[in-house]
């Protein structure tokens, strides 16, 4: 079926006609590129004369392997002329030779119009060609019929006398034709779509292409049997193409691969890697632009092409870019589809498209980047140190694969200095991956073969750091900070001090107090480089211990990269912020900015090696916080089972889980965990309950058992220890446990102390907690108003830890507020001090007084009278039962 083609057929047979009249006429067909049907329309009109023996035809091609064989194609018109000389005569003698050829062809032709068909004019030899032209300038008293094709650019045809007949621009196919051959073999739309994009109109592969789709969907995997006729095709077309188009075409595809435009300019940059380069005209660099735009056809050429000459296009659009300022990633991109970047430039753009990658949270890039880096030939130290990079960001999706890449870096540098930085890395993924032996042993390995004294007590006191994480060597570890405290050089004795006032401030040794005045002038004193994110990870601790959480946080955000990207877990220090960060959070009542910040990289890492138990519990805790109790469990899950570990975060753990027992009622198996929590912590020295106030928990447990006698024990010692510590915080909470495990009046008296400390601090779920057990202690003692005073001030704290209702009215929930409605309703309370009695007017203009401004200033924030603004406070006090605008504050929680 020859589609659109009527115009070609009409026009030879037009010039048949005249032909065989004795007007000879010569015909044309050219078409820019392969396939636009040249042959076809060809064979058409061949079969259209012979038909009837009307004309005799004769037939030639050209062919690419006879362009320089002169008369090749000559030879072929008069196969049975042995005269048809085999080189080119010159001057008066090819006059002659074209004189005798052409009336040797009017002599057959008067016998019976010829019709002389030739295909691929433009492969013919130039001797050919020029009596084909000798032909067509003396054509017109001749029954001849001429009709020839080529392929070539439009605006370079082959010239033939216009008198004796005319040229056709094949031109593609209309989208019209090809939806109409897709659906004559019922395909689908998508089909369809493919056949007019991929095929731009070219009958050829729009014929392959419908083949093709009919037999299944493009591409074909590699394990299909049949081959695709569309690769096929243009396969055959660069093969039978010339040297400068084949490269134009491969130019086109390998930029249209990175997106960038097809134009001649372009092609010219490329035009070195090309030994004949001829720029093909700017229409046809056009045309070849739209076809290879379509990833099948780019697919097709880039797979019939040269390996090394795609490699070497592939570099040069790399290094264009590289020429031109373009971003890292952008050059890096491009240099990931070559097979090895062996040139110095390369693995610098390689490189620094991995940070630029990191830096925007792009792991997966970042480690593509730096692994193709890393095949191209480096000096030692430069492989070392990207070595060094790739394993920490293999570390947490791969951790066998993170901790062996880090271990290959340490083994690569040369300088001592550098083996320690790498030894200090190696050992925080280790620490990550539950292994603190080993990172012990890698540690002093390197102080072992240091040769300078400070760097000895650098790895020293790093790897007190990391003995935290082993109750045997932390004791061990600490006597030995301890002797060095003295001597140590001034840039390593903050982190010397912090490690010491950490393990004292466990053994119940120091207090809050003397804990900050230990570290706040420190922190302005200059820091080792090596072990600046240690110390900070030290102090910010104790900060955090101190319930100095704003100055805490404050030292994780200098270190902490923000989202999205990841921290690195081969830095201990950073290990040690990251905790703080999220334990600061929950201390601080920000449950979801724990859950946001923290549970992608538990979730990461889960099941890959690395285990991060501290994470997993606040997250878990957080989540319990918010009413997601299995959301917490499976946090809990996460972080697997500890194993021989004895680090302090499976104390966190088990504390945590401890908790979530609770929360189910499950008192004997909270108990559990409470004991096995303190036992850990036990082994460690760690008697403060700063951290896991296991000791209260357990009091509560004991207490629910129906065994005071063992609460009121552990709730007394917990009391001792928290008043050495002295923070509200802890104070308050063990308090709390004392209270549940005396009764009585002595219960009141320390629930109201309790309060008293709490209130001004910033422990709102402590808080909370003590509240509602002191109101419900004023209940049963008979004083009722105070009793529903203090449950409403319970209930005003935790809606504002509940954070604000749902855009459709649904109230915020949290275990908390499910605490306090509770105890307002077992209470016979009626709550009217929540932020919810309040219209959206009345809690604007209520938020904005508790903020300190006046009537006058409120009226013009919110352009109302100042008489509006006077009935919303009245009707705001009304409902929360406030008398005074001070008491704003307390009541809306800020």
């Amino acid at each position: 079926m020859l589609l659109e083609r009527d115009e070609v057929l009409g026009m030879a047979a037009t010039a048949a006609a005249a032909a065989r009249a004795g007007g000879g006429r010569r015909l044309l067909l050219s078409a820019p590129v392969a396939g636009l049907g040249r042959t076809a329309a060809l064979e058409a009109i061949v079969r259209q004369q012979a038909a009837g023996d009307a004309m005799r035809v004769v037939r030639a091609r050209g062919v690419r392997e006879e362009t320089a064989f002169p008369f090749g194609l000559v030879r072929q018109l008069f196969a049975d002329d042995a005269a048809v000389p085999f080189s080119a005569p010159a001057g008066p003698d090819e006059q002659r030779l074209f004189h005798r050829l052409v009336t040797r062809l009017a002599r057959s032709a008067a016998e019976r119009p010829a019709l002389l068909a030739v295909d691929d004019l433009h492969l013919a030899d130039e001797p050919s060609r020029r009596w084909l032209g000798y032909l067509a300038r003396r054509i017109a008293g001749l029954p001849v019929l001429l009709v020839a094709t080529e392929c070539a650019d439009p605006s370079d045809p082959t010239a033939l006398p216009p008198p004796t007949g005319g040229s056709v621009v094949l031109r593609p196919l209309s989208a019209a034709a090809v939806v109409r051959l897709a659906r004559a073999v019922g395909l689908d739309r998508e089909s369809t779509v493919t056949c007019v994009e991929a095929g731009v109109g070219n009958p050829a592969l729009v014929r392959a292409l419908v083949a093709d789709l009919a037999e299944g969907p493009l591409p074909r995997p590699p394990s299909a049997r049949s081959r695709s006729r569309y690769r096929d095709t243009l396969a055959d077309w660069l093969r039978r193409a010339d040297p400068c188009l084949r490269h134009a075409c491969l130019a086109l595809a390998v930029a249209a691969e990175e997106g960038m435009p097809a134009d001649p300019g372009l092609l010219h940059r490329f035009s070195a890697l090309c030994t004949s380069w001829r720029a093909p005209g700017e229409r046809s660099v056009r045309r070849l632009g739209r076809l290879l735009r379509h990833p099948l056809a780019r697919e097709a050429v880039l797979a019939a092409a040269a390996p090394e000459s795609v490699a070497a296009l592939r570099t040069r659009v790399a290094e264009l870019l590289d020429e031109s300022g373009a971003p890292a990633t952008a050059v890096a991109t491009r240099l990931l589809r070559v097979d090895r970047p062996d040139e110095v430039w390369m693995a610098r753009s390689l490189a620094d498209a991995a940070e630029e990658a990191m830096r925007a949270g792009h792991v997966a890039a970042s480690a593509a980047y730096l692994r193709h880096a890393l095949s191209a030939p480096l000096d030692p130290d430069r492989r070392a140190a990207l070595t060094m990079r790739l394993g920490a960001l293999e570390l947490p999706n791969n951790a066998t694969a993170g901790i062996r890449r880090l271990h290959t870096g340490l083994e690569l540098h040369t300088d001592h200095r550098e083996r320690a930085s790498a030894a200090t890395a190696l050992s925080a993924a280790l620490v990550a991956g539950r292994d603190p032996d080993t990172a012990l042993r890698v540690l002093h390995q390197a102080s072992r073969t240091a040769d300078d004294d400070e760097l000895v007590q650098v790895l020293q006191t790093l790897g007190a750091l990391v003995s935290s994480h082993d109750s045997d060597a932390w004791r061990g570890a600490v006597a030995g900070l301890r002797a060095l405290a003295p001597t140590a050089p001034p840039a390593i004795e903050p982190l010397v001090c912090g490690l010491v006032t950490e393990y004292e401030a466990g053994a119940g040794l120091c207090s809050a107090a003397e804990a900050l005045a230990r570290v706040r002038p420190r922190l302005a004193a200059p820091v080792d480089p090596r072990l600046r994110t240690a110390w900070l990870g030290s102090a910010a601790t104790l900060l955090q211990w101190a319930d100095r959480l704003a100055e805490a946080r404050e030292l994780t955000d200098l270190c902490l990269p923000a989202p999205p990207v990841p921290p690195d877990l081969t830095d201990v220090g950073l290990q040690c912020l990251l905790s703080v960060r999220a334990e600061a959070a929950l201390w601080a009542g920000e449950f979801e900015r724990v859950v946001a910040e923290n549970a992608p990289l538990v979730a990461a890492t889960a099941g890959h090696g690395v285990r991060l138990p501290h994470l997993a519990a606040m997250v878990a805790t957080a989540r319990r916080e918010t009413g997601r109790r299995a959301g917490a469990w499976e946090a809990v899950a996460l972080a697997g089972p500890s194993g021989g570990d004895s680090s302090w975060e499976w104390n966190e753990l088990s504390y945590t889980r401890a908790l979530l027992h609770a929360a189910d009622g499950d008192w004997q198996a909270a108990l559990d965990d409470y004991l096995v929590c303190g036992a850990g912590q036990s082994a460690r020295d760690f008697v403060s309950p700063v951290a896991t106030p296991w000791r209260s928990g357990a009091a509560l447990a004991l207490v629910r058992l129906g065994r005071r006698e063992e609460a009121r024990e552990l709730a007394e010692e917990e009391l001792r220890h928290a008043r050495t510590w002295g923070t509200a915080r802890t104070v308050g909470r063990a308090l709390r446990a004392y209270a549940a495990a005396v009764g009585g009046r002595t219960a009141l008296e320390s629930l109201t102390e309790g309060a008293e400390l709490l209130r001004p601090g910033n422990a709102p779920v402590e808080l909370v907690e003590v509240l509602v057990d002191l109101g419900r202690a004023h209940l049963e003692a008979g004083s009722g108003r105070k009793g529903r005073d203090t449950l409403r001030e319970a209930h005003a704290v935790a809606l504002r830890l509940a954070g604000p209702a749902a855009e459709d009215g649904t109230p915020a929930g949290g275990r908390l507020l499910d605490l306090t409605t509770a105890a307002l309703r077992a209470g016979g309370v009626r709550n009217r001090n929540g932020g919810h009695a309040l219209t959206p007017a009345e809690r604007r203009v209520a938020e904005l007084a508790a903020a300190g401004h006046s009537n006058a200033q409120i009226s013009a924030a919110l352009c109302l009278t100042r008489r509006t603004v006077e009935t919303h406070l009245t009707s705001a006090y009304r409902k929360l039962r406030i008398a005074r605008r001070t008491q704003l504050v307390a009541v809306l929680g800020r």
